[in-house]
């Protein structure tokens, strides 16, 4: 029987999200200190953590400069400051080991990833992917934030890249909100990853969008 190609998941399959988050957050934290010149980089990126951690994400930038009345900066600079950075971040031990396995044993890979274009692409370059990765698949690429999971469309385009059929797949990720249900649907298998850490990690679904089976490490992927 023909092994099946595995199609992955970027945020918190291969890398854990929340260091890009903190990378982008010292990236903004220096050129607020520059901005600021009387407030010290680390005391403005350890406020941006305690803001994230009590409010989310959303408003951090706001936030902050309200909490150390930096008023001269444009916050939509801020943003894009953070979305255009190239991330200081680093693959999970076990994806490191998995990659290079399915690399020596000549075995295609595949990558579908939500997220805005320059974002994930950063990602991507940050972490070498290209190195590994046959077919990568950011979905904001093919037409928008209409075309992100769990649209068919980024699942359809990785399939098509690898040129192969659903039956012939297995997609790995760790948001079961969104990776599962439309994978199912077409015909792949689906494993769901948990991680220490993560948005999704405690994340509790009707069983429609639930992966056919979890795991707790890539490593679980080899003969398995």
């Amino acid at each position: 029987m023909k092994e099946k190609t595995i199609i992955l998941d970027l945020d918190d399959t291969l890398y854990c999200e929340h260091d890009y988050v903190k990378s982008g957050f010292a990236v903004v934290a220096n050129f607020l200190a520059a901005e600021a010149k009387q407030q010290d980089h680390l005391v403005i990126y350890k406020k941006m953590i305690e803001i994230w951690m009590e409010h989310g994400r959303g408003k951090v930038f706001d936030l902050v400069c309200s909490f150390f009345s930096i008023e001269q900066v444009d916050i939509h600079q801020l943003v894009q400051l953070y979305r255009t950075h190239l991330p200081s971040i680093t693959l999970y031990d076990d994806a490191v080991a998995f990659l290079n396995n399915q690399i020596e044993r000549g075995v295609p890979l595949g990558l579908v990833t939500n997220g805005l274009s320059v974002m994930q692409w950063n990602k991507v370059k940050a972490l070498k992917l290209t190195s590994y990765i046959d077919a990568i698949v950011v979905a904001d690429d093919l037409g928008g934030q209409a075309f992100w999971k769990p649209s068919p469309t980024p699942y359809l385009k990785a399939l098509e890249i690898l040129q192969i059929t659903a039956q012939e797949a297995i997609y790995v990720g760790d948001n079961p909100n969104l990776d599962f249900i439309t994978a199912k649907k077409l015909g792949l298998e689906t494993v769901r990853i948990i991680r220490d850490h993560g948005d999704h990690m405690n994340s509790n679904v009707p069983p429609l969008y639930q992966a056919d089976r979890q795991i707790y490490s890539l490593l679980e992927l080899i003969d398995g």
